[in-house]
């Protein structure tokens, strides 16, 4: 797998706090296209987000913790779905690309597991995020694109 370091540019995001079971994560996912849809935030100028705070195959279930994320502008006013702004901060980041279904992203455990501890590089204090680069109900699982970036000092 490729791993590239690169500088993330800091980035405004819509936020909905999925806080809870994995399995219904698809619930929150639901409230925020909703969301996206009722703002006109096409994913094409919009890019998509997952700030994942922990891993769902090792977090007990009511501690598992994600932030679905829109990249926007402009401040979010108050909204019956729970959106709020955040901000992912720019810094330097490990970067390694998926290809595939989304439910099992192998580029996340690769970065942690294998390439982390034979690079020399230190963990910075923020979570790892995805960039879903394409995202829609019309692309398929096979030609899922997922970008895992892993923050670094």
């Amino acid at each position: 797998m490729e791993v590239k370091i690169v500088n993330f540019p800091e980035t405004k995001v819509a936020v909905l706090e999925h806080k809870g079971p994995p399995g219904l994560e698809h619930e929150s996912i639901k409230k925020l296209i909703e969301w996206r849809i009722e703002n006109t935030l096409s994913p094409h100028k919009h890019q998509s987000y997952g700030v994942h705070y922990n891993n769902p195959a090792t977090t007990l279930p009511e501690k598992y913790r994600v932030d679905l994320c829109i990249s926007v502008r402009q401040e979010i006013p108050l909204n019956p779905q729970g959106v709020i702004n955040k901000v992912i901060p720019s810094g330097r980041c490990a970067v390694a690309r998926h290809i595939g279904a989304r439910d099992q992203v192998t580029a996340a455990a690769y970065l942690y597991e294998s390439w982390l501890p034979d690079s020399g590089e230190k963990l910075r204090d923020y979570p790892l995020f995805f960039h879903y680069v394409n995202v829609g109900p019309n692309v398929k699982e096979l030609e899922m694109i997922t970008d895992v970036y892993l923050p670094l000092e």
